[in-house]
């Protein structure tokens, strides 16, 4: 079978559309997925800045949506014509997965970044016949189609615009399920956000969903009047004294914060911004050591680090698109759309901040 997909060759490159051939199409527990849109994350663009890590030439993309259009075996749960958003794949058998916990499966880096299901013999090449690295994040959806594991496949309702769902896969999915499944905000509490793109967005959306106080913290003026928009009180980067502005705004310290920044400085700040007993989450990879300051950590305050909303994203998935139709959840009004020709465009938008969500439409 062959087909365009984005190809990135080099980690200085530009992407490339170009023919792609995929050489069998599902075994067991697979499916042939048709894009109707894949979201692009900065995951898929951090791997020009880990060069090395992941290998290349390969096809990005993990925010992939469509229509199954073939199945492998009787044991995918799926049928042909079925609408689904694609989420990070997952071993299924690991202590972790077993335990609902799939975002912490043994196998994460290795099944969504560093190589993917180990084959015999390439299934996906270019149009020479070369191989192209395994599944990115299970999916490689910058294409025309993607052969993903059923795990990784959610089933939507047909009605929906599913060229628009593929972030709910992940960016708009940490989002919200660190708000929803981490902290369990509920209403009277408060969740202090830093940075206001995709992912913190999708956090203020969340929380205000939830009933709780959202405070946005983000030095784009246009990223925090989308905050402001979406219920939270915004905040400018490098205001002064943002631990004592945001405790007076919360009556005392936020219950909760989200870190999307990776900035030391600011996750400071956030530890000092939270009450007794709080809980800060990074989403974030960090780049270089966090020091903590002293008295950071006092009183109970802690800090983690959380991985796809903690999501199990089978539950997750119908959670936010039910938000969205009852629209408490309008994650579609950050999404730009982009013909997938226009990937390098797309990519110049959000690196320049002028887009929040692109999603490419093959």
């Amino acid at each position: 079978m062959r087909f365009d997909a984005a190809v990135l060759r080099s980690y200085e490159g530009r992407f490339a559309v170009e023919e792609v051939v995929l050489h069998a199409g599902p075994l067991d527990g697979e499916v042939l997925v048709r894009i109707a849109g894949s979201g692009m994350c900065r995951t898929d663009l951090a791997v020009r800045r880990s060069a090395g890590r992941s290998p290349l030439p390969a096809v990005l993309g993990h925010e992939g949506a469509g229509v199954v259009v073939e199945t492998g075996g009787q044991h995918t749960g799926l049928r042909t014509g079925d609408h689904v958003v694609l989420s990070f794949d997952s071993c299924g058998d690991c202590p972790n997965c077993l335990a609902g916990a799939p975002a912490y499966c043994d196998s994460f880096a290795a099944l969504n970044l560093f190589g993917g299901r180990r084959e015999k013999a390439a299934r996906f090449t270019d149009a020479a016949g070369r191989p192209l690295a395994p599944r990115w994040f299970g999916q490689s959806s910058f294409a025309e189609y993607a052969l993903v594991s059923a795990r990784n496949a959610v089933r939507v309702d047909p009605a929906l615009p599913v060229e628009l769902l593929g972030p709910l896969g992940c960016g708009f999915l940490t989002g919200a399920g660190t708000v929803l499944n981490t902290f369990g905000a509920r209403p009277g509490d408060t969740v202090l956000v830093l940075g206001a793109g995709a992912v913190g967005l999708a956090a203020v959306m969340a929380a205000t969903a939830a009933g709780a106080t959202a405070v946005a913290v983000e030095r784009h003026p246009e990223r925090l009047l989308l905050a402001e928009r979406f219920g939270a009180i915004p905040l400018p980067a490098g205001s002064a004294d943002l631990p004592g502005r945001v405790r007076r705004l919360t009556d005392g310290g936020a219950r909760y914060a989200l870190d999307t920044t990776a900035s030391a400085p600011l996750i400071n700040d956030a530890l000092r911004a939270l009450r007794p007993t709080g809980h800060l989450a990074l989403v974030a990879r960090l780049h270089a050591p966090l020091p903590i300051e002293p008295g950071g950590l006092d009183r109970g305050r802690r800090i983690s680090h959380v991985c796809e909303g903690d999501a199990v994203p089978g539950l997750l998935v119908p959670r936010l698109v039910g938000l969205w139709r009852a629209g408490r959840f309008p994650f579609d009004e950050l999404i730009r759309t982009y013909p997938l020709g226009d990937i390098d465009a797309a990519e110049r938008d959000v690196e320049a901040g002028r887009v929040v969500k692109p999603v490419l439409v093959p």
